[in-house]
């Protein structure tokens, strides 16, 4: 039979049976690189997979986004190997992404320079090896008690809360272990990676993306490891670090509480930065508040609700969106694809922007304009701002932290607030939850309720989003005089019916069904809560609707 190789542009002939690696082999003159897994029909496979029917075939390196996440996972599964060999009496726990690596805390042992020396040249002696990692699938009531007998408990209770029949896990030297997507062939393949002490635990580096022979450089994040942290407490007071955790639960009828306390919690956080900002007022200064932060990120809702906090405090705020000063769009600069690029902060009319607030602080009264989307125009509809005693601005918008956007303010004018839904929820302990993937699935939810833009578009243009992140977003994160941590411990159990119907729709024969097929298999591990016990003042209503705010 033949298969179709998008990677060389033909069909190739085969016979049953052969394995993506077989044929990865038979083709290694022609392709461009390594492979360490393939898109088969739109879905990441191993490299173990036997192709029986005619299929389309596109082979991956480990610079995409699909083959990182592979080598990710597999250097995970090697750190794991590696600490049972070194420290058996200790337990792993893979917390979130920072500082461009991953951090990890090993229970039982202490972050010091010469163990993180240790497990490395046992991490290392696995990659010279050329182990094989096993994919195996087995009755979950078998699988159970493997995880038991090592100790992961917290596997165990995921696998019986979400009540699979059968569950596919790894082998690797003898120990047993599972994620939610493959993993490479063989430890081989990886041949850059770093561990290093961070904070109360390790900072494990994976490649880094320009250079993918050397592992990546950390840099420093002191202030969003801090924020980080806070919620970890947070989590494990109330005892609910992982998936698991929170589907007992849910199937105890328990959610309200959790629920109420997380809510709780973001009142909390934005009462204090409220306090914060009088304070600063009273002492001359914060007349502006520069509300920051990625997609998704509940920037609006943050913003809304501090504007209560402050009026609270006998102050009068009066708010404005980045967004409407977009330049006319046939001057937005265009991105690397050629299409109009948002995220640029080119795309806003800095001097306009910029004049606009000098004469407001100034106290003349200032005509804002607003942005039409649907014409790609700038209009001004009669909406006027006038500071007098104790008022205060809340401007809203990706681009607050980048001192070029507020370069004629003076700085004990601004107050920097950074907005981000820090997700510390984890699936199980060696496998956390990334909060880009809580970002796009609030996105979806949204594009797709308020923006009529389908979960296929939403998909097609993430990864532009995630490129202008990285370049007018984050690096000016440190930036900032407070963050808020916009996630909810129980969200993605709420948006998981939403999500997952409109992940359904994407089509099996777009190249974007290969993210939707994996973002339902991440959400097929939660069991799911009605959007009815969400406060209408929750962030979490700015993706789903029903929100009291006007948006």
């Amino acid at each position: 039979m033949k298969i179709y190789c998008s990677n060389l542009g033909r069909y190739i002939p085969i016979d049953g049976g052969t394995s993506l690696r077989d044929l990865a082999v038979s083709l290694r003159d022609e392709l461009p690189f390594e492979p360490i897994c393939a898109r088969v029909n739109n879905k990441t496979e191993s490299l173990e997979y036997e192709i029986y029917h005619p299929k389309q075939i596109e082979f991956l390196d480990i610079t995409s986004s699909s083959g990182a996440r592979v080598y990710l996972r597999s250097l995970c599964m090697i750190l794991y190997r590696a600490l049972m060999e070194t420290a058996p009496q200790c337990s792993l726990r893979m917390e979130h992404s920072i500082s461009r690596g991953y951090y990890c805390r090993i229970d039982g042992m202490a972050p010091t320079a010469d163990n993180a020396r240790r497990i490395s040249e046992a991490m290392q002696r696995l990659i010279d090896q050329d182990l094989p990692f096993v994919r195996e699938e087995k009755l979950t009531s078998d699988v159970i008690p493997m995880f038991e007998a090592q100790g992961l408990h917290a596997k165990a209770e995921l696998l019986r809360t979400t009540r699979t029949l059968y569950t596919t896990y790894y082998t690797l030297d003898g120990i047993c272990d599972s994620y939610y997507g493959v993993l490479a062939v063989r430890t081989g393949i990886i041949r850059s990676f770093a561990l290093q002490p961070y904070h109360e635990g390790f900072l494990l580096m994976s490649f880094d993306p320009a250079r993918p022979d050397t592992p990546a450089t950390p840099i420093p994040q002191e202030k969003m490891y801090a924020a980080f942290t806070d919620y970890l407490r947070f989590n494990d007071i109330i005892g609910v670090q992982n998936v698991g955790r929170l589907n007992s639960v849910i199937n105890n009828k328990q959610t309200s509480d959790i629920i109420n306390v997380a809510e709780a919690l973001h009142e909390k956080s934005i009462s204090h930065i409220a306090d914060d900002i009088a304070a600063r007022y009273e002492r001359g200064g914060a007349r502006i508040v520069l509300i920051a932060g990625p997609s998704s990120s509940g920037k609006t809702t943050a913003t809304k609700r501090l504007a209560i906090q402050l009026m609270t405090r006998l102050m009068k705020p009066q708010m404005i969106s980045l967004d409407d000063y977009f330049v006319d769009r046939h001057h937005t600069p265009r991105d690397e694809d050629g299409e109009y690029d948002y995220e640029s902060l080119y795309a806003l009319d800095l001097p306009l922007f910029n004049s606009d607030l000098q004469r407001a602080l100034a106290g003349e009264v200032v005509d804002l304009p607003t942005y039409n989307f649907e014409t790609g125009m700038r209009e001004y509809r009669g909406n006027k701002i006038h500071i007098t005693e104790g008022s205060i601005l809340l401007i809203e918008g990706i681009h607050g932290l980048n001192p070029e956007l507020t370069a004629r303010i003076p700085e004990e004018m601004k107050y920097r607030l950074y907005v981000s839904a820090l997700t510390t929820l984890s699936i199980d302990f060696h496998n956390w939850v990334p909060t880009t993937d809580t970002r796009l699935l609030r996105r979806l939810v949204r594009d797709a309720k308020y923006r009529g833009i389908t979960a296929e578009d939403t998909i097609r243009r993430w990864p532009s989003v995630r490129r202008g992140e990285e370049k007018w977003i984050f690096p000016y994160q440190e930036n900032a005089d407070a963050m808020f941590n916009s996630s909810l411990i129980f969200e993605l159990a709420v948006i998981k019916d939403h999500a997952e119907q409109l992940l359904r729709g994407v089509p099996s024969d777009v190249a974007e069904y290969a993210e939707a097929h994996r973002l339902i298999k991440f959400l097929s591990y939660f069991l799911p809560i009605p959007p009815q016990a969400i406060p209408s003042t929750s962030i979490l209503r700015e993706f789903i609707g029903g929100s009291s705010f006007k948006y």
